[in-house]
């Protein structure tokens, strides 16, 4: 893994840090960092597997953060600031080639955050 990407990788996966208490991790490599919903989903689509939350991913070119709650909450979603906007790839996915300055940070702290709440409660059934 090169330096650069390192570093960025070990930032964004520390936005999951507060999540770690609800979720659980399954696999946490320098490569991929994914999170899942501790309890079996109750979505048939799912088959009684746990539902997946988020990951930071690294590849040839940046590393991906993605949160599922994105997807499942349009609500959300429109909150998302025009600068971090510019980063999203699809629905769930932003990129990173350098680590996100503070206030693009605190945002996907805060989407996290929010992410986790609505998760926990349910409110994307």
């Amino acid at each position: 893994m090169s330096l650069p990407f390192a570093e960025v990788f070990s930032t964004l996966k520390s936005v999951f840090r507060p999540c770690l208490k609800q979720l659980h991790v399954i696999a946490d490599t320098d490569k991929e960092y994914t999170l899942v919903s501790q309890i079996p989903s109750p979505l048939p689509q799912h088959k009684g597997k746990p539902m997946y939350f988020g990951s930071v991913r690294l590849g040839k070119a940046y590393v991906s953060f993605h949160l599922m709650p994105l997807y499942m909450n349009p609500k959300l979603t429109k909150t998302i600031s025009p600068s971090l906007k510019k980063r999203m790839q699809g629905k769930t996915c932003f990129n990173f080639k350098a680590n996100p300055d503070q206030s693009t940070l605190t945002e996907l702290k805060r989407l996290t955050a929010e992410g986790l709440e609505q998760f926990k409660n349910k409110k994307w059934l």
